[in-house]
């Protein structure tokens, strides 16, 4: 009968262990689950904010119209110099890099901004940063009215 018994507490011994790397196992991957949903939804708003400044320095370019065309009423458009110029302005002041292009007639300002995202939790897997891209356009209209009631 002392035998019987040292086999059973062995058997039980031959399993000791077996839960504590399942359950290892599964806290580093819903570690790896929480932290790409916190780096992807900060990668998200990181991306907001910058279409959110592109679209303000190209607002802030389309301010920048061609005086001489304006004050005679032949047209409204861009004087393409001075609307860079101001869209760079308003890129440096929000601390953001981009582009800034004025179309051929003037009528349109886009802009790009670049930049990254530092990660939390992703820089533990070996990724320290995401690159992130933000657009804005402006286009300038002239002579056109509300309707009716606004």
């Amino acid at each position: 009968m002392i035998f019987r018994q040292n086999y059973v507490r062995r058997e039980r011994l031959d399993d000791a262990g077996g839960v504590t790397v399942f359950v290892a196992v599964c806290v580093i991957a819903l570690i790896g689950i929480i932290g790409l949903a916190v780096d992807g939804g900060s990668k998200m708003r990181a991306t907001e904010r910058a279409d959110y400044i592109a679209g303000e320095a190209a607002r802030a370019g389309g301010q920048a119209i061609d005086p001489a065309d304006a004050i005679t009423g032949r047209a409204i458009i861009a004087d393409p110099q001075a609307a860079s110029a101001a869209a760079q302005a308003y890129l440096r002041s929000a601390g953001a890099t981009g582009t800034v292009t004025v179309s051929g007639d003037g009528k349109t300002l886009t802009v790009t901004v670049t930049g990254t995202y530092d990660t939390t939790f992703l820089s533990v897997m070996g990724i320290g940063s995401l690159p992130v891209t933000g657009h804005g356009k402006a286009i300038l209209l002239h002579g056109v009215t509300a309707p009716e009631g606004n």
